[in-house]
């Protein structure tokens, strides 16, 4: 499958530095970001919930897909670069690899999701099942 960096090369480059917000919850713009270097902080609720810091990776895309305000803010650990996709949900529908990337990521999720809810109703150990669950649904690394 194609990278989400080689499929946004056409898309302008966002650079943040740190500290700066590139998704605030609350807000729904239709963006979607594809990670092109540096690390992001994902927040929920005042609580750090992951670390992203996988070039490739897509961020902004549960938000556009379902149609409301992002869940979470996202913010630079450093230096930060991301390609910009303006209208997130054209983009998906004009770019079938694209669209096919987005649904098996989200597959690849629910199906670690599954995999942990079934550890957690045989008796694993919450705290563990938690970390690594909030990875699972966000694609990133959970706070160390």
């Amino acid at each position: 499958m194609a990278n989400l960096l080689t499929l946004t090369m056409a898309y302008p480059m966002l650079r943040l530095e740190r500290g700066e917000t590139l998704i605030e919850a609350g807000e729904a713009r239709g963006e979607l970001y594809v990670l092109a270097s540096g690390r992001l902080k994902v927040e929920r609720d005042g609580v750090e919930i992951a670390r992203i810091a996988e070039p490739g990776t897509l961020v902004g895309e549960m938000s556009v897909l379902l149609g409301a305000d992002h869940s979470a803010t996202v913010t630079a650990l450093g230096p930060v670069e991301v390609r910009h996709i303006e209208d997130g949900l054209r983009w998906l529908e004009q770019s079938p690899v694209a669209a096919l990337h987005v649904a098996t990521l989200a597959c690849q999720r629910l199906d670690a999701t599954s995999a942990l809810l079934v550890e957690l109703k045989k008796g694993g150990r919450e705290e563990s099942f938690l970390e690594r669950l909030f990875g699972t649904i966000t694609g990133a690394e959970t706070r160390a």
